[in-house]
C-alpha cells in the first residue's frame, strides 16, 4: 500500500471515528438502536455543502451541520419518548424522512465543493501537502471531540444519561428525568454524526444523497472492532477504543482493496465489511473459550 493510500485510509477512518463515537453513545450508553445515522450523516454533509457553496463561512457551515444532526437525533428521541413509538421504528421513520429532507436541502442529488474554501483548506499550513495536512487536522478535531465527550459524560448530566441507558427504572427512582436524558443523548449522538458528515463532504469535494448508505454498519463495525482490540469498562478507554477501531477498520478495508493478489474491487466493500465484523465478533468468543480451557 502506498503512503497516499495509507494516509487516505487514516483520513476516512478519523472521520468515521466521529460516527463511531455517536453510535457508541446511542447503542452502548443509551441502549437505543438508532438507524437515524444513515440519514443524519448525509444531512450534515448536505447542510454544510449548501451553506459553503452559497458563501457561508466554513466554520459556521460545519457548526450548522452539527446542529442539524443534533436536531434529527432530537426528533428521533421525541418520537420515542413523547409519542411512545418503539425506538428502532422511530429511528427508521426518521431515516426515511431524512432522505427526502436531504434532497430538499440540496435541491438535487449532490452539491459539489470543488473550488470552494473548506474548513480543512483554511486550517491547512502553508507548504504542507493536503494529503498530509488533512489527517493531522482531523486527528486534532477527533482528539478534541473525544476529550470533550469524556468530560461531558463525567458530569452530572452525562452520568444521568449513562444511568438511563444502564437501568431506566432505577434512574427514575433516583429522580432522573429519563425522557429528557434520552432526548439529550440522541441529540449529542447525531450531532457528532452530522459533524462527521460535514467533514466528509469537505474532504470528498461535495455532498451526495447516497453518501449515508451503510453508515450505521460502518459505525457499528468500528465500535465492535475497537472493543475487540481494547476491551474496557472505563469510558475514557472505551471512547479511545472506538476511535482506534474506526481507523483500523478503514486501514484493513484499504489494505484489502489495494492488495492485487486478493483480487478484491471497490464493489466488494460490503463483503469485506461483513467479514471484518464477523471476525471481530468471533475473536472475543475464542478468547473466552481459550481462557476456560486453561488449567486454573
Amino acid at each position: 500500500m502506498s503512503l497516499f493510500s495509507l494516509l487516505g485510509a487514516v483520513e476516512i477512518g478519523l472521520i468515521f471515528s466521529l460516527v463511531a463515537l455517536g453510535v457508541f453513545i446511542s447503542f452502548r450508553l443509551l441502549r437505543f438502536p438508532d438507524l437515524t445515522v444513515d440519514g443524519s450523516f448525509p444531512l450534515g454533509g448536505a447542510v454544510c455543502a449548501i451553506l459553503i457553496s452559497s458563501g457561508t463561512n466554513p466554520y459556521v457551515a460545519t457548526l450548522a451541520a452539527m446542529a442539524a444532526g443534533a436536531l434529527a437525533g432530537l426528533i428521533t428521541g421525541w418520537l420515542n419518548v413523547k409519542l411512545k413509538i418503539m425506538d428502532l421504528l422511530a429511528s427508521i421513520l426518521m431515516m426515511i424522512a431524512l432522505y427526502s429532507i436531504n434532497l430538499r436541502i440540496m435541491g438535487g442529488p449532490n452539491v459539489p465543493l470543488i473550488n470552494d474554501p473548506t474548513l480543512l483548506t483554511l486550517l491547512q499550513p502553508e507548504g504542507m501537502s493536503d494529503y498530509v495536512a488533512r489527517p493531522l487536522i482531523l486527528a486534532v478535531i477527533v482528539l478534541a471531540t473525544k476529550l470533550a465527550m469524556d468530560w461531558f459524560f463525567a458530569t452530572e448530566r452525562g452520568l444521568a444519561i449513562r444511568a438511563t441507558g444502564s437501568n431506566a427504572r432505577m434512574a427514575r427512582a433516583q429522580g432522573i428525568n429519563t425522557g429528557a436524558m434520552v432526548l439529550l443523548g440522541m441529540a449529542v449522538s447525531n450531532g457528532l454524526v452530522g459533524l462527521a458528515g460535514a467533514l466528509f463532504a469537505q474532504t470528498q469535494g461535495g455532498a451526495d444523497i447516497s453518501m449515508g448508505i451503510g453508515t450505521i454498519v460502518i459505525g457499528l463495525a468500528a465500535v465492535i472492532v475497537g472493543e475487540s482490540i481494547l476491551p474496557s469498562r472505563k469510558l475514557v478507554l472505551a471512547t479511545l477504543a472506538v476511535v482506534i477501531g474506526a481507523i483500523v477498520y478503514r486501514f484493513f478495508i484499504a489494505l484489502a482493496l489495494n492488495s492485487d493478489f486478493i483480487g478484491l474491487k471497490a464493489q466488494d466493500l460490503n463483503l469485506v465489511t461483513a467479514l471484518l465484523v464477523t471476525v471481530a465478533l468471533v475473536i472475543p468468543q475464542l478468547k473466552r473459550k481459550l481462557a476456560a480451557r486453561r488449567p486454573q
